[in-house]
């Protein structure tokens, strides 16, 4: 599993940016200094980086843990379904898709170190939710390598995924289709209007080695990574923002940050482009100056 570190600094250019941002403020949930409250980091960095996005944008809040055994994770909370529910799920920039835990989830934790309630994703709760079938034109631009199971056998013809990542940990499920709700953020006014589009993610009815842990478990992953399964690419298809993210993380002990979806206008702000048909965001380095 590939996590994003205290200390990260990254600028990712996948197009051309043009006008429209989704904007995501991030923000501790262990602050070591108790004395500053979260809603007031909030509010300073939607002020602070109000003045370089330009458009509108759709904002999350992400949290930061502070406590370098939880090895510096981010984490945001989405709201999937009708009527909404919220999950809290790992921002990764090493994977792709967004999933959840389903109902029923085997290896699910059902407690978490992180003070987080684990929730579970259930198709039959929500009036708006679909399952994606091999048939559906969605399925076959999900196939990643042998991630992506399609085939007569599987279990009323779904789209069927199974994941590893690089710390041998599994997860394995169903793509569903229903809503996720964002608030669309106005740079003019500053003003934020609730609004929900549908996307397609990961329902996972099972986990294998770390992602059992209850230590540091969350309801699932927002991978930001570059194929068209993201949730990036997936509302740049939408018209909702361009193919286009980037991210500050800060390393002081309050941790926090900023997560933008989308062009930042800003003349100080040089994009680099990425090495095409990669798997993963690779940049070719040049040279480096230290000092």
């Amino acid at each position: 599993m590939q996590f994003i570190y205290i200390t990260l600094l990254l600028l990712a250019s996948i197009a051309a940016p043009t006008v429209c941002t989704t904007y995501l403020p991030l923000k501790p949930v262990i602050p070591l200094n108790h004395r500053v409250k979260i809603d007031t980091l909030i509010a300073r960095d939607r002020v602070r980086h109000s003045r370089i996005l330009g458009g509108f944008g759709v904002s999350f809040t992400v949290q930061g843990i502070a406590d370098l055994n939880s090895f510096g994770l981010y984490t945001t909370q989405v709201k999937l379904g009708s009527p909404p529910r919220e999950f809290t799920v790992q921002i990764d920039s090493g994977s792709d898709v967004l999933w959840v835990n389903c109902n029923p989830c085997t290896g699910c934790p059902h407690s978490s170190g992180l003070g987080i309630k684990p929730n579970f994703f259930d198709t039959t709760s929500s009036s708006t939710a679909a399952l994606v079938h091999c048939s559906d034109p969605i399925c076959p631009i999900t196939v990643q390598g042998a991630q992506v199971k399609c085939s007569r056998k599987v279990k009323h013809n779904q789209c069927s995924y199974n994941f590893q990542f690089q710390d041998k940990s599994a997860t394995s499920g169903v793509y569903v289709s229903d809503d996720m709700y964002f608030d669309t953020i106005k740079q003019s006014s500053l003003t934020s209007v609730n609004s929900s589009t549908t996307i397609f993610f990961g329902c996972s009815t099972y986990r294998f080695g770390g992602l059992t842990e209850t230590a540091r478990a969350f309801d699932g992953i927002f991978g930001f990574g570059p194929s068209d399964v993201s949730v990036v690419s997936q509302l740049s298809s939408q018209g909702k923002t361009p193919k286009v993210f980037s991210h500050c993380l800060k390393g002081d002990g309050n941790g926090g940050g900023i997560l933008v979806i989308g062009e930042i206008v800003e003349h100080n702000i040089v994009y680099s482009p990425m090495v095409p048909s990669q798997l993963h965001y690779v940049l070719k380095v040049i040279f480096l100056l230290i000092g």
